[in-house]
Order: structure tokens, then sequence, then C-alpha cells
């Protein structure tokens, strides 16, 4: 029993961390209609701006959140003003190969300053463990879900208590309108894309010290981090955390009592269970065919 609850609690944390990642890559979805496939990219950046402020600052990889979500926040603006922007209305296909060639370019740059050997951040906690009542949690995981969770809640603040979420909510709803009403959709559509590039900075600071990574790596996050959108229900926030959550669970615990080789697997044959049942997702909404086509 005590395993169980160890498991369910690594799993609970490891479902922050995806939380807060695919969070930022459902708002843009939510907001914009855009698919970012350099969402993984911008996180592995994160992950090696982190590594260099760890190494050749000593700075501490998860508070140099602070340094780096703001950083990835700026990339994420000027990303959006120079290149999405022009072509945000136009078929969803173009975003799509759009932010693919960003994925690359980002990669190749990447691989250019960093090189493309396995990187890993090493802080001194990284190989402690907390102790209590039986349970051995490892002081990474446990400081980076706590880290997750504290950017994931101040988002939701921010989207739920501001004028600023106000005015996104309503742009997401009903464009039109939000213009009627003075709010000024492209500016709006402009932060959502930074915020949501932001919060894969935030997460990729914490992906950096629990995973090695390369530059390639982005691969198998966008992966991940569609699946859970996928299975959360496109563009609701509420439905990536809690896709996030059975992702976390799903993978810690296929670890644990199936096979390790098993963990990667067993989600994504979740979702396949889930959208064969319920096509747009745990809370997502169908689309109308003339939304579709228009």
């Amino acid at each position: 029993m005590t395993e169980l609850v160890q498991d369910l609690c690594l799993g609970l944390l490891l479902g922050g961390v995806y939380a807060l990642v695919a969070g930022g890559l459902t708002l843009i979805f939510g907001v914009m209609r855009v698919i970012n496939l350099a969402h993984g990219a911008f996180l592995i950046l994160s992950a090696f701006v982190t590594y260099s402020l760890w190494h050749a600052l000593g700075i501490d990889p998860l508070l140099a959140v602070l340094i780096t979500t703001p950083i990835v926040f700026v990339l994420g603006w000027v990303t959006y003003k120079l290149f999405v922007s022009p072509i945000r209305t136009a078929p969803m296909v173009s975003t799509v190969l759009l932010t693919f060639g960003l994925a690359m370019v980002l990669e190749g740059a990447m691989g250019t300053f960093w090189g493309n050997n396995s990187t890993a951040i090493r802080p001194a906690y990284a190989d402690e463990s907390f102790r209590f009542a039986g349970l051995f949690l490892p002081k990474a995981q446990v400081f980076g879900g706590l880290v997750a969770v504290a950017v994931l809640v101040a988002l939701s603040l921010l989207l739920g208590k501001t004028w600023l979420g106000r005015a996104i909510r309503a742009a997401a709803i009903n464009p039109t309108g939000a213009e009627l009403v003075g709010i000024r959709v492209a500016s709006v559509a402009a932060l959502v894309f930074a915020l949501g590039i932001a919060a894969a900075g935030a997460g990729g600071a914490i992906v950096g010290v629990l995973y090695p990574f390369v530059p390639g790596s982005h691969y198998q996050w966008i992966a991940r981090l569609l699946a859970i959108v996928v299975l959360g229900g496109m563009g609701s926030l509420n439905g990536a955390v809690l896709g996030a959550l059975m992702f976390g669970f799903a993978e810690t615990l296929a670890a644990a009592y199936l096979s390790p080789a098993w963990a990667t697997a067993v989600p994504y044959l979740i979702v396949f269970a889930v959208l064969l049942v319920r096509p747009q997702g745990l809370m997502g909404s169908r689309l109308r065919e003339d939304a579709v086509t228009a």
C-alpha cells in the first residue's frame, strides 16, 4: 500500500509539470486556433538556458525559472510578431508548417550553440529524497512539481481574476464581439502566444532537472504535449490539466507495475481509448461543421 501511495504521489508531481507545459500549448490554441509545433523546442531551449545559468553562474535551476520565464516570454512575443501574426488568419495547415519550421530552426541553433551531446542539470539535491511515513520522494521531483503548480496557479489567477484574463476569454469566445467592445484582439493574441511560450519556458527549467536532454528532445515532448491536449480537449485549460494528471499517473504506474518499457506506450493507449468514446476529448466540445469550414 505504501508503494502505491508513493507512486501516486510521484505521478501527481509529474502530472503537475506536464500540466504547466501543456497548459501553455492549449492556451495558444484556445485563443488563436494555432497548433504550435515549436512548443517543445522552446521548452528544450529553456532547459539549455537553465543549464547555462546553473553551470556558469551556479544559479539553482528551479530558481532560474524567474529568469528563463521572462526571457522566453520575450522570445515568444517576438516570434509571434515576426512570423505568426502575418499568417494567423491563414488556414491552420499554414501555421502548422510555420511552427514546425521554427522548431527545426531552434533545434539547429541549439545544436550549434550547445552541441548535440546529452545534457543534464544535476543540482546538489538531485540524488536526495524526502522520507515521510515510509515514503521516499525525490527532492528534485517534489521541488519541480511545487514550482510547476505555483506557476500554473499564477497563470490561472491571471486568466480568471484580471482584466487581461477577461479580454483573453472574450477574444477566444467571440473575437468580433471583443473588437466591438474595445478589445484589440491582435494585441491579445500576441500576449497569449507569449504567455503560452513562457509556460513552456518555466516548464523547461523543471524538465532540465528531471530528464537529460538534447536539441532533438523537442520531438518527444511535442508528441507528449499534443497527446495531453487532445486527451483533455483542444482549447480547454482544465482539460489540459486533467489530461496531464492522467498522463503522469499512467506513466508512473506503468513503470512501477508493468515495465519501464511500457511507461511511454500506456498513456497513448489511454488517449486512443478515450478518443474512441469521446472524439472531442474529456472536456472539449464539438465544433460545428460551419465553424470548421469557415
